[in-house]
């Protein structure tokens, strides 16, 4: 039996629930010689295939120092993967996925009690974890070089695309789409100002990480919506003129996948594992220019980025996971 930590289901974690749910969704498939079982705090959610284990939460905290360890006693399972952490007292073989190490980058990226308990509990868990999966190359670089983790303990799993994310007819409202969460890293305000040097509007979609963020964007024009459902979310990618993310630093960047699969134009920074992901499909530059650009030729750039996105999946995403599982199992 396989145990997949599958907390952030349900919680509107943003990349973190997005690979978590599609891992339970394609592990059944690509490993049908293993069981898994996901333990959550949203047994409902859990796809078809996978068995869920109910674990109330009140706190993060408690729950990965005692209720966690000690269902993992009750079961032992034969392999455990976590995210980012490892529960207190583990025994057994076990995996953890890594999305990024933005912390260790940029103090200002969240307040100092949760950068101190990262910065303490990350490294712990790849020194301690047997094998280690970062969603990029970018990650595992950071990985290598900050951790001083081996290269070989690190397999890069990269995400893929929801197939609800896919092109419309074609036509679009002319608006700039912003997706992720509303938080200082991400730079929606330099969205903002590409927008309105341009004369368009600007949607924003995800959660609100940071209140005082998003009033300043309504305030200053922008269409902040929050969290929305996958149906709407589709909708908003394929009526967008262009999608826009100005982050200063992602571990990936699914919403550029789905941008791209969804037909759309994709301009962003030049940060690293947004290069990574879109490739020469990307808009770079100065973002008021590079929006110009992409919607002066929508039709070259959708094209391209359709043909990126289709380079990425997450039964193959799945399939290296498994392989992973065996090779620690082994």
């Amino acid at each position: 039996m396989i145990l997949i930590d599958a907390d952030v289901l349900g919680r509107n974690r943003t990349g973190e629930e997005t690979y978590v749910l599609n891992l339970l969704r394609q592990l059944p498939f690509v490993a049908p010689d293993l069981t898994f079982v996901a333990v959550t705090r949203h047994p409902e959610l859990v796809p078809e295939g996978v068995e869920a284990l109910d674990l109330p939460a009140r706190f993060q905290e408690t729950r990965m120092a005692v209720s966690l360890p000690r269902l993992l006693r009750r079961l032992r399972p034969e392999l455990s993967h976590f995210q980012h952490a490892l529960p207190l007292g583990l025994r057994g073989p076990s995996v953890v996925t890594i999305h990024d190490l933005h912390f260790e980058h940029d103090a200002s990226v969240m307040g100092l009690v949760d950068r101190l308990t990262f910065k303490a509990v990350v490294p712990r868990a790849v020194r301690k974890a047997d094998h280690v999966l970062a969603v990029s190359e970018r990650t595992k670089r950071d990985l290598v070089e900050l951790y001083g983790v081996p290269p070989e303990k690190v397999t890069v799993t990269p995400h893929g695309v929801d197939p609800a994310f896919a092109p419309g007819d074609g036509t679009n409202d002319g608006y700039l789409l912003f997706v992720g969460a509303v938080q200082a890293r991400k730079d929606p305000l330099a969205a903002l100002a590409a927008a309105d040097a341009v004369g368009v509007p600007l949607v924003v979609v995800g959660p609100e990480k940071e209140p005082e963020l998003a009033r300043e964007l309504r305030s200053r024009g922008a269409d902040v919506r929050g969290w929305v459902e996958k149906p709407e979310l589709a909708e908003l990618y394929r009526r967008a003129g262009a999608f826009i993310l100005p982050s200063r630093f992602e571990g990936f960047g699914v919403p550029v996948l789905e941008a791209m699969a969804s037909g759309t134009p994709v301009v962003l920074s030049d940060d690293k594992a947004l290069r990574e992901v879109a490739g020469d499909a990307g808009v770079y530059g100065e973002l008021a220019d590079a929006v110009r650009r992409a919607l002066a030729d929508r039709d070259r750039y959708a094209r391209a980025g359709r043909e990126r996105a289709a380079q990425f999946s997450w039964e193959e995403s799945a399939r290296r996971t498994a392989d992973v599982y065996r090779q620690v199992l082994a």
